[in-house]
């Protein structure tokens, strides 16, 4: 068949190229009289990314046996895009290397965003991009300099690339032994990318020489932490951080992620080692110092990746499962590679409760108050996701006979964008399998991104009316 000899250059080729097309549709839209609003934008190229990767992972050539079903493409296409993991299919198995290369495309775009590939394509094709489309592309990096957005894209771009290349050549180097030089370039490049852009896809799990998937040796627990740990900081604290020399200070918004994220690694490591330590811990056998690199990683891991560095990963105590639940809720840096209602989120969240309990007139640190706008959206963000984590929840336990824990646990990954799962994904029924797309969806999207869009579908009238107290507490 012609398809079974379709090049991956040719694959990514008509994949960038489509998404050049669609990023000049979006943003050009109706910029004569009303330009499309930046989260219309992302939500509506997302979508659109979602369709063509599903069509592409339906092809002949991409299945290994045969062609994925478009429940399988769809929820695939969604959870690489989204930078997920969660999957129905065993890439090692169902995939031939084109359909391996395709999924690896499609976890990179997801990663970086459909903005930024969009404009560096646009660049590389010497084409301008316009104040909208700046101001759209601003907005999805979470970077308020759209002056010199194009400039900083590139470089960011050029940054990411970089640390996964490093990223490749380690894993390379670490596997080349057991895997030969061939298979662990594929292996090596795969997974960098998949750990940096905080997916959780690997292509070990369904080998019999891997029963448990991902090795979970030190050096390979040691390399891919490091990329999930950078791929989760954002990327204006990557930035921030790659300007940082002589006179420059590092930004709050920085220093705040820098405190929460390690804050949550350290608990979430010492947690986990306390919960798997004892005789029923799935790591009792283990070394104490494995134990502890272990933990550590599951800890950084279980935040918006998904690699399961402890195994058997299903048969986790229950203290393990509640503390990674929480974890993952919490998820990533803003406009990072994760998930999760955002370690801003949480730190606005934590230090309105802290200035309330002390009497203060206002959040702070380091000398700064935190604006109010900041805290109400910080509260629209925990309870939307609230929402959206019981209602999909409550979904599908109307049609599984499960217990609560599995479903909450998978619900949370899903929001997350982290892929972590007590084998439960294989088990979703078709209805079960739509909710967790559309969680997945949601939750690369963040809840405001959502909201902001639906609001601006229609106008509003500013009006205030006289102030009222309820009892609250």
């Amino acid at each position: 068949m012609r398809w079974i000899n379709i090049r991956p250059e040719r694959i990514a080729g008509g994949v960038l190229g489509t998404v050049s097309r669609l990023y000049h549709y979006l943003t050009d839209w109706n910029d004569a009289r009303r330009p499309m609003p930046p989260p219309l934008r992302i939500i509506g190229g997302l979508g659109f990314l979602v369709m063509v990767g599903t069509v592409l992972l339906m092809l002949p050539g991409v299945g290994a046996e045969r062609p994925l079903t478009f429940n399988e493409a769809l929820f695939t296409a969604t959870s690489a895009l989204s930078v997920t993991g969660l999957s129905i299919i065993v890439p090692s198995q169902d995939l031939t290397i084109y359909g391996q290369l395709l999924l690896l495309l499609l976890i990179q775009i997801g990663g970086v965003g459909f903005m930024v590939v969009a404009v560096v394509t646009f660049w590389i094709l010497g084409r301008k991009v316009s104040l909208p489309q700046r101001l759209a592309l601003s907005d999805s990096l979470g970077l308020l300099m759209p002056g010199a957005i194009i400039s900083l894209t590139r470089r960011v771009m050029l940054t990411v690339l970089a640390i996964e290349a490093v990223g490749a050549v380690l894993l390379w180097l670490h596997w080349y032994d057991d895997l030969g030089p061939g298979r662990a370039v594929l292996y090596a490049v795969f997974h960098a990318v998949s750990a940096f852009c905080n997916a959780g896809f690997d292509l070990f799990s369904g080998l019999p020489e891997y029963p448990q998937g991902t090795p979970n040796d030190t050096g390979t627990m040691l390399i891919l932490g490091g990329l999930i740990f950078l791929g989760g900081l954002g990327i204006p604290v990557l930035s921030d951080l790659l300007g940082w020399r002589g006179n420059h200070r590092l930004t709050l918004h920085t220093r705040i992620t820098l405190i929460v994220v390690i804050t949550l690694i350290c608990a979430g490591g010492l947690g986990l080692f306390v919960a798997e330590h004892g005789e029923n811990g799935v790591l009792y056998d283990e070394p104490w110092w494995r134990q502890l690199v272990l933990a550590f990683f599951q800890s950084i891991s279980a935040r918006t990746a998904g690699f399961a560095g402890i195994q058997p990963f299903d048969q986790i105590t229950y203290a393990s499962q509640l503390l990674l639940t929480v974890l993952m809720f919490i998820g990533a840096a803003p406009a990072s590679m994760g998930g999760g209602i955002t370690t801003g989120t949480f730190a606005v969240l934590v230090l309105t409760l802290w200035g309330y309990a002390q009497g203060l007139p206002s959040a702070q640190i380091g000398g700064r108050s935190i604006a109010p706008l900041m805290i109400r959206k910080a509260s629209a963000v925990l309870t939307i996701s609230l929402f959206v984590v019981l209602l999909a929840s409550w979904l599908i336990l109307l049609t599984h006979n499960v217990g609560i824990h599995l479903v909450v646990f998978e619900v949370i990954s899903a929001f997350a964008t982290c892929g972590l799962s007590l084998n439960f994904t294989g088990q979703l029924n078709p209805f079960g399998q739509y909710v967790i797309i559309f969680v997945m969806f949601w939750g690369r999207l963040g809840a405001l991104t959502v909201v902001v869009a639906l609001a601006q579908l229609r106008t509003h009238q500013l009006v205030e009316y006289p102030e009222e107290n309820i009892l609250i507490g």
